[in-house]
């Protein structure tokens, strides 16, 4: 196809109201098409692209045992009541009654349904470990909508779930899942820090994610370049200049943008339980997302 026939052409002028660096050059590059504050529309050049990024997804995730899923966005408000997270989420969920009154959620995560799921497949110690992973657009109720694709209201995400008969069969697939991503973000030309960082609505312990140096970030990460070390701000004690605990060496700060959070969320208030040749026992799940498939 000649360019010149191409949905979606470049531009000359910087989009009116757009301040993040890389939506005003996806606009103007014919990538995307902004609609609203947080909403972008993926024109063929950004389908390609997204679609690309999604296909190296797949195939890292099927070499470590992934299977691919597909979820319902809209979910129950019972389910996410069971966890205690419909209240939690309320910020970002968006939540509204339906016509017969009975409310409902767009899921911006998807832990509640895959663990009642797999708590009617999964039963046996037998059927473990397995995984299964997603590739889903995302809703999140955003009150500053202002960093263009990279922090969205609707964007395309990438989760995974795996479940596990005990602790340390999930460390083994944890490391497992960290190799994993680490080559999706080494063919994707990034360069990650793996970052301490707060558990959220999910834990009061550390947590990981994956951190990108980026002057448009809107995260800020403490790091040493030595041994790669770092905490997210939120969690840090460390300071610009200190010894690293690690290696001792120099401790550095830097703007930041989060690309991955793997984190371990046990469902023992969902009853997901497997039965070994003892007793029941709670399953444990692990989930990993990646969002903003830019």
């Amino acid at each position: 196809m000649r360019q010149s026939q191409l949905f979606g052409k470049t531009m000359r002028d910087v989009p009116a109201g757009e301040v993040a660096s890389n939506a005003i050059l996806l606009e103007r590059g014919g990538f995307v098409y902004k609609s609203m504050a947080g909403v972008y529309e993926y024109l063929p050049l950004g389908l390609r692209v997204l679609e690309r990024v999604s296909g190296i997804i797949r195939q890292e995730m099927e070499q470590i045992g992934g299977q691919e899923i597909f979820l319902a966005a809209l979910q129950p408000r019972e389910r996410w009541e069971r966890t205690g997270r419909w209240k939690k989420l309320e910020d970002i969920m968006y939540q509204f009654p339906d016509h017969s009154g009975r409310e409902i959620g767009l899921a911006p995560t998807h832990e509640e349904v895959v663990a009642q799921i797999a708590s009617r497949f999964v039963s046996s110690y037998r059927d473990l470990p397995c995984a299964v992973f997603q590739i889903q657009g995302k809703f999140r109720d955003e009150p500053r909508a202002k960093s263009g694709v990279l922090r969205g209201r609707e964007f395309l995400m990438k989760d995974l779930y795996s479940f596990h008969r005990d602790s340390q069969d999930l460390d083994r697939f944890y490391a497992l899942a960290d190799r994993a991503y680490r080559r999706i973000f080494k063919r994707c030309g990034l360069d990650p820090y793996m970052t301490e960082a707060s558990g959220g609505t999910f834990t009061k312990e550390f947590t990981h994610e994956y951190q990108v140096l980026t002057p448009a970030g809107e995260d800020t990460i403490f790091y040493c370049a030595a041994c790669r070390y770092a905490q997210n701000r939120e969690v840090s004690a460390m300071q610009e200049g200190e010894a690293c605990p690690k290696c001792r060496g120099k401790i550095a700060s830097g703007r930041s943008v989060k690309i991955f959070l793997p984190k371990e969320w046990r469902c023992y208030t969902m009853s997901a339980t497997i039965k070994p040749r003892e007793r029941n026992l709670p399953m444990r799940i692990s989930s990993a997302s990646r969002g903003g498939l830019w």
